[in-house]
């Protein structure tokens, strides 16, 4: 049963009122997608709508569609290769430009969240926002010690928007698992769940506060990336220093202050392979929005790290799998790479792991000689689905908000500085992270970090060890009270099948005779026969 009919009709009756089927050449989408945009024009409120050269419509269509597409804009935003440059402009609106709510309902907000009054709060509140995004939108203030800093407060009842639309997309990832194996290898149903949590954590603002306070420990004192303080925070208020900085998408702006383009592209990906690895705990959310450069020092620029409500961790063994990946592909060593997926147990018995390590060379081969201008990173990626469909490769939902922000950092960087060659770059990273986690040294240090608790545990051993044996004993004990049991109930049904057939046997030679013998002995037989039947069920 497909849920929330009326809310699928109202994303129908948005997307026919701003005639969303204007916005592509029909001639050039894939027949299944004509036939959706035609759906589109059926609607009666396209019949009459004026938004067809609204040169903003997939903006306000989005936004008024709610959160969910707002979050899907904002991954398309960095995607400059794939979006058309006039419906870019518009989606990179949606970063910050979202249309704002009442000052008086952020104040009241404020006020009851935080249980105080603003004036008391604040020195100076600025009732109009900053910014303003899908699920929150920031004023800035000040602070009686003079302080600048910045108010995030959440939006008000998008929680049940949210949990119906993700009720959809669960009901489209089970019917897509049902008919399609590559939704099946993904794991599609578990990835919209997890992604289903990752967005109701960010309507608690208390999660993003201690995860921006985690980041702010791990990039302390560095040079690449600088993360602001948090003063106060509550469930749907966050209260920050407020920072000085630009939008990693202002390129005039590192143009005009004669910022090196290049190095700031280097230490953008050297922050997310640290994030990644050496921290595993890293920002999964890094849309334009999300990441500034600082302008206080244009010789030797920060990133500035904001929303940290989108994070992703790694499991050791996920976090090695991917560096060993990385690696390989880097050396062009093939096999290599079909042995790591196969130890990581991605591949299933009996796969050709010959034509699998030929099929990714032909696809990811030819991308590691290429700048980043050059790479079709989300084509690659396509592709790569593909082959892990046709070869039934199970991937790991976890590795899906990686593989996100893997997106969102090639797009960010292609932007950036698009001749930085990548690979040169990871490659020392990577190679250095795999050195230092399989370091026998490193190793004996850990565990001699542990070795106290070792200690104090074996204490415990002897009586752990009783009892381990003891119950072992028992076990032991009833598995052969359990078999002797299964015997006598076998021996019991084979007795019982023996007497059936002869009960059966005798049964039918009765009424075979009763039928040739004269009337009065077949009565007397069947009667005969009847008592024998009653007895038989009875007993």
């Amino acid at each position: 049963m497909i849920p929330h009919v009326s809310r699928l009709l109202e994303l129908w009756r948005i997307a026919a009122h701003y005639r969303l089927d204007t916005l592509f050449p029909a001639e050039e989408l894939p027949e299944k997608a004509r036939h959706v945009l035609s759906l589109i024009r059926l609607h009666p409120a396209a019949w009459s709508s004026r938004e067809r050269k609204n040169p903003l419509k997939l903006k306000n269509a989005v936004e008024e569609m709610g959160p969910l597409a707002i979050k899907l804009g904002q991954l398309l935003s960095t995607r400059r290769d794939l979006i058309a440059p006039e419906l870019l402009e518009q989606l990179v609106l949606l970063q910050d430009r979202v249309k704002p709510f009442d000052n008086a309902v952020a104040k009241m907000r404020i006020q009851q969240s935080l249980k105080a009054d603003v004036n008391t709060l604040f020195a100076r509140f600025d009732e109009q926002p900053l910014a303003a995004a899908s699920i929150a939108q920031v004023h800035t203030a000040a602070l009686h010690d003079g302080r600048e800093v910045v108010v995030k407060v959440t939006r008000p009842n998008i929680r049940q928007q949210i949990l119906q639309d993700f009720e959809i997309l669960a009901w489209l990832g089970a019917a897509l698992e049902k008919r399609l194996e590559a939704a099946r290898a993904l794991h599609l149903s578990e990835i919209i769940q997890n992604y289903r949590q990752i967005i109701l954590n960010e309507l608690d603002l208390t999660l993003e506060a201690d995860n921006t306070r985690r980041m702010r420990h791990n990039f302390t004192g560095s040079s690449m990336m600088y993360v602001p303080e948090v003063y106060m925070d509550s469930k749907e208020v966050m209260v920050a220093e407020r920072i000085v900085g630009v939008p990693i998408s202002d390129i005039a702006t590192f143009d005009r202050m004669g910022m090196n383009r290049a190095d700031l592209a280097e230490k953008g990906l050297t922050i997310f392979f640290t994030q990644v690895f050496r921290d595993n705990f890293f920002h999964a959310d890094m849309h334009p929005g999300n990441v500034f450069v600082e302008t206080l020092n244009p010789s030797n620029p920060r990133f500035i790290a904001l929303d940290c409500a989108i994070m992703g961790e790694l499991s050791k063994h996920d976090q090695m799998t991917v560096a060993r990946m990385l690696l390989a592909v880097m050396n062009s060593n093939f096999m290599q790479l079909i042995l790591v997926v196969h130890q990581a147990g991605w591949i299933p018995p009996g796969t050709d792991q010959d034509a699998l390590a030929r099929e990714m060379r032909r696809t990811v081969g030819p991308m590691v000689s290429k700048p980043m201008h050059e790479l079709d990173f989300a084509g690659i990626l396509i592709q790569v689905m593909d082959i892990a469909r046709r070869f039934h490769l199970e991937i790991p939902p976890q590795l899906m908000l990686l593989l996100k922000t893997l997106v969102h950092v090639e797009g960010l960087g292609t932007d950036l500085y698009p001749e930085l060659d990548i690979w040169k770059l990871a490659k020392p990273i990577l190679t250095d992270w795999i050195k230092a986690n399989v370091n026998p040294v490193k190793n004996i240090k850990e565990l001699s970090q542990q070795l106290p608790d070792l200690l104090l545990g074996a204490q415990d051993l002897p009586s752990l060890m009783i009892d381990s044996l003891n119950g072992l004993k028992n076990q032991s004990a009833w598995h052969s009270k359990q078999l002797h049991e299964l015997q006598s109930m076998r021996l019991q049904m084979e007795h019982q099948q023996k007497r059936s057939w002869m009960f059966g046997s005798l049964m039918a030679i009765v009424l075979s005779i009763a039928i040739i013998a004269p009337w009065y002995i077949s009565a007397l037989l069947i009667a005969l026969a009847s008592v024998l039947a009653i007895w038989r069920v009875a007993k």
